[in-house]
C-alpha cells in the first residue's frame, strides 16, 4: 500500500511539475509573440518604403538585406501593393540569365509565381489585379498591356517578388542594373 500511494505522489508531482512548466514557456511564448509578428516581410518592407517603392532584398544592394535568408546566387527585389487602390504593373527591362517573379498576400503566401520562359519574349511585364479588375480590364484591354502577364489574385494587399539568378561575378553590374530599373506602379485603366 505505501509503494502505491509513494508512486501516486510521484506521478501526481510529475503531472504538477509538466502543468507548471507548460503553464511558464505559455507565458514566454507569449510575450515573445510581438517582438516576432514585427519581423515578418511585410513589417520590414514597410519601415524600407512607401507602397509601389521597389527594395532591394540582397546585401548587393549596399547594406543589411531588408529579408534574411536570401540565396547568394539570387539578387531579389520587391514591392509592396494594394489591389484596393487599383492594379499595380511591375517592369523590368533589359535581358538577364534567369529572373522568376513571385505573387504574396499580406502574411507571406504565395499566390502566383511564373519566370521568363513563360512571359512573352523572356521580358518582365505583369499586372496584377483582383479578379474584378480583370473583367473590367477584359473588357477593353488596352494595347501596351498585350504582352503583360495577368495575375489575378484575390487579395487585398500584396508583395510583388522578383529574383534574377546571377551566374558569375561578370554579371552582378547587369542583374543590379534590372533590378534597380524595375518598376512598380498603381495603374488606372
Amino acid at each position: 500500500m505505501r509503494n502505491v500511494l509513494a508512486g501516486l505522489r510521484r506521478l501526481f508531482h510529475a503531472v504538477l511539475l509538466g502543468l507548471v512548466g507548460a503553464g511558464i514557456v505559455h507565458i514566454v511564448v507569449l510575450l515573445m509573440v510581438p517582438e516576432f509578428s514585427e519581423r515578418d516581410a511585410w513589417s520590414r518592407l514597410s519601415m524600407a518604403s512607401d507602397l509601389y517603392r521597389m527594395n532591394r532584398l540582397d546585401a548587393e544592394a549596399g547594406g543589411a538585406p531588408v529579408v534574411k535568408s536570401v540565396d547568394p546566387l539570387f539578387y531579389a527585389t520587391a514591392c509592396r501593393f494594394d489591389l484596393q487602390e487599383g492594379m499595380v504593373r511591375i517592369k523590368a527591362p533589359g535581358n538577364v540569365p534567369f529572373w522568376s517573379a513571385s505573387v504574396y498576400d499580406r502574411n507571406g503566401h504565395n499566390v502566383y509565381s511564373f519566370n521568363d520562359h513563360t512571359a512573352t519574349g523572356g521580358k518582365l511585364d505583369a499586372v496584377v489585379l483582383t479578379p474584378a479588375q480583370m473583367i473590367d480590364v477584359r473588357k477593353d484591354l488596352p494595347e501596351d498591356l498585350q504582352g503583360a502577364v495577368f495575375v489575378e489574385a484575390p487579395i487585398d494587399e500584396g508583395i510583388f517578388v522578383i529574383r534574377s539568378f546571377v551566374p558569375d561575378d561578370s554579371w552582378k553590374p547587369i542583374v543590379s542594373r534590372f533590378l534597380d530599373q524595375s518598376s512598380c506602379e498603381l495603374q488606372d485603366f
